[in-house]
């Protein structure tokens, strides 16, 4: 999700729950996303995550963004969308179980999400998984917008 605001882009960036993503921040946020079963319609699933991870359910014009592969291997397909969050918005997201501490027998339950912000596009690009800016790039390019990237290039 992105919008415009003052006349720049902002793009709307979750947090991934649980212990392991508690004190990390920039490289550590991502766009809202999960995993398709074969052959399932990658969009469509794209907006049931959206919905599930935020609680919110996504409208819009499509932009489709492509596909990245991200570190350890996972390609990550992605689509944008102009909108913004209701005032009354609050953050509703699907849990997971895991065993905390690490073999402690312990069993606690997460959220696949704890955070969901808007950030501008030039600070999204600090914050979000480092394979994912391609994402921010492609978005400035549909968009024909000058992105912080390139504003920030110098010869």
């Amino acid at each position: 999700m992105f919008r415009r605001r003052n006349k720049e882009l902002e793009v709307l960036l979750a947090h991934p729950g649980g212990p392991f993503f508690a004190r990390k921040d920039d490289g550590a946020w991502t766009i809202p996303k999960g995993e398709a079963a074969p052959g399932e319609d990658l969009l469509t699933r794209a907006q049931i995550e959206f919905e599930e991870e935020l609680g919110f359910k996504p409208g819009g014009e499509w932009i489709e963004l492509g596909s990245i592969k991200q570190k350890g291997g996972k390609t990550v397909y992605a689509w944008a969308f102009e909108g913004d969050l209701p005032d009354s918005f609050k953050l509703k997201s699907n849990t997971f179980e895991m065993e905390w501490p690490p073999r402690s027998g312990k069993h606690g339950k997460f959220p696949e999400i704890d955070q969901a912000a808007f950030f501008s596009e030039e600070v999204a690009r600090r914050k979000i998984n480092p394979a994912q800016v391609a994402f921010l790039d492609r978005l400035c390019a549909a968009l024909n917008l000058r992105c912080a990237a390139a504003r920030n290039f110098r010869v």
